[in-house]
């Protein structure tokens, strides 16, 4: 099948590629020349497991290709992926600028039935929006889809192959014969294709997201709740997450959650609601405790440093909002740096693979170390913020030859408290005892 994928961000480069991998064709299009420029080259822009060994080998067997070229890239194709951003704007609602715009610009372009379908994360009434359109600047046969994506950074390429199911919003009987064709090798195993209206699919994706978001924030609270009465959130999350009707998955407490999609996605779900006269208290609370779960780790360390940080030099350790991924959008780290730069003090950090963006945003208003250990050189404390594997098994005995006091603020709680106990650290994580 011949693919236009409009947008190459994570979700349109994950999407072009993986389509390209079950022998479709493919023509990703950019208004960045640059950034064209470079995948063609076979430049990956973005860091994901898994997809680079994707992306070259569709590359070389002239399945994956990228232009600037709308015109070029959708004369051909059968079904055309709208793949772009829908930020918060000023009202928390999602931008729908990018998504019209290039909807008002390919319908002027169609001469023969397309089924353009609808990738970004957008509002419910989304495709009645892209529809109205395309009836207002063709009159060719087309079909508006939505299709929202399911991926989770750091395991995007696997949740494409192999997706737990696929949501297809759309009331065109040919639209949905195309997808079931285009889909089909992705569900070989079983998982379902469900096929429903436009709007309960769009509702679906905000939906997904604001309960994971809300299951994460319930956890904080209840580990928040840990530390006041001497409960251990590690039993507890065992506890709960035994029972299959809650289920072991999004219960571990930390310093609350980031990225491209729950921020906004749970903000323009209640902005939304607001819209249609609902008051969806729920999720305002979510937004309102995870604000306040970011700095949880600053808290502790100004309870333990009662006479202030100023001068303090704070070694830190992880900037991406999760591990296996680049990106740094809304990511915790960036409000702790803020935090503790604003009472005085300097930071230190290391991530395997985030430096590079954190420096493009703050420059040098902190140091990169070359790796895990070198951040800890003279380091009053260590803060720990994401959740890397490379983090999960250091050489203690040498933290405390490298550090200027044995002092660790761990957000992900990621060692066990007796081990924090014998190597003599002051050790302060989420939902347990404080080691002292």
């Amino acid at each position: 099948m011949k693919i236009a994928v409009v947008g190459t961000g994570y979700v349109g480069l994950v999407t072009g590629t993986c389509l390209a991998e079950t022998g479709n064709e493919v023509i990703c299009v950019d208004i960045n020349e640059e950034k064209v420029k470079a995948m063609q080259d076979g430049i990956l822009p973005i860091y994901e497991p898994g997809l680079e060994q994707l992306f070259h080998r569709n590359i070389k067997q002239d399945r994956l290709h990228f232009t600037k070229n709308l015109p070029e890239a959708i004369k051909e194709a059968q079904v055309i992926f709208l793949a772009l951003p829908t930020p918060p704007g000023g009202d928390g609602s999602a931008d729908l600028s990018y998504v019209l715009g290039a909807a008002k610009d390919i319908a002027k372009l169609i001469t023969e039935y397309k089924v353009i379908i609808t990738k970004s994360t957008v509002p419910v009434g989304t495709a009645d929006k892209v529809t109205a359109v395309f009836k207002e600047n063709t009159s060719v046969e087309f079909a508006v889809v939505s299709n929202p994506e399911f991926l989770r950074e750091g395991v995007a390429v696997e949740d494409f192959m192999k997706p737990d199911r696929v949501v297809i919003g759309t009331s065109d009987e040919r639209a949905r014969e195309v997808l079931a064709e285009l889909y089909s090798p992705y569900v070989r195993q079983g998982n379902p294709i469900l096929f429903m209206d436009e709007r309960s699919s769009e509702l679906t994706k905000y939906a997904a997201n604001s309960f994971l978001a809300t299951k994460i924030t319930f956890m904080n609270e209840v580990a928040n709740m840990c530390e006041l009465v001497g409960a251990n959130v590690d039993m507890v999350r065992a506890g709960i997450g035994a029972d299959a009707r809650i289920g072991k998955r999004f219960l571990f407490p930390g310093v609350g959650y980031g990225g491209s999609c729950f921020p906004k996605d749970v903000q323009a779900m209640a902005k939304s609601a607001k819209e249609h006269g609902y008051d969806f208290k729920i999720l305002d609370s979510v937004m309102e405790v995870n604000e306040v779960q970011k700095k949880k780790l600053v808290k502790k360390v100004l309870e333990y440093y009662k006479d202030g940080i100023q001068g303090k030099k704070f070694a830190l350790w992880g900037l991406a909002f999760k591990p296996e991924t680049d990106d740094i959008r809304e990511a915790p780290a960036l409000y702790i740096i803020e935090e503790l730069l604003k009472e005085g003090a300097t930071v230190v950090a290391y991530d395997p693979e985030g430096m590079p963006n954190v420096k493009r945003l703050l420059g040098d208003k902190i140091t990169y170390a070359p790796d895990r250990y070198a951040a800890l050189d003279g380091a009053d404390a260590l803060l720990i913020v994401t959740e890397w594997s490379v983090f999960r098994t250091p050489d203690f005995q040498y933290m405390k030859e490298k550090m200027k006091n044995h002092v660790i603020f761990d957000g992900r709680n990621l060692y066990d408290l007796d081990k924090m106990t014998k190597n003599g650290f002051y050790y302060s994580s989420i939902g347990r005892k404080t080691i002292e």
